[in-house]
């Protein structure tokens, strides 16, 4: 059986809260952002210098 007395010497854990900047910073939202924003310039230049 477990002893329950001894709980108190393990700090509970604290998550921080996390802001815009850690979310942007994640590797498969960038390369998402970056693909749209790809798409984006293509669809313009084709805009301006082909139609």
């Amino acid at each position: 059986m477990f002893d329950t007395t001894t709980q108190s010497d393990t700090a509970p854990v604290t998550e921080e809260r996390r802001g815009c900047l850690f979310a942007l910073s994640q590797p498969p939202l960038m390369i998402f952002l970056a693909v749209i924003g790809c798409l984006l310039l293509m669809a313009s230049l084709h805009d301006l210098l082909l139609l």
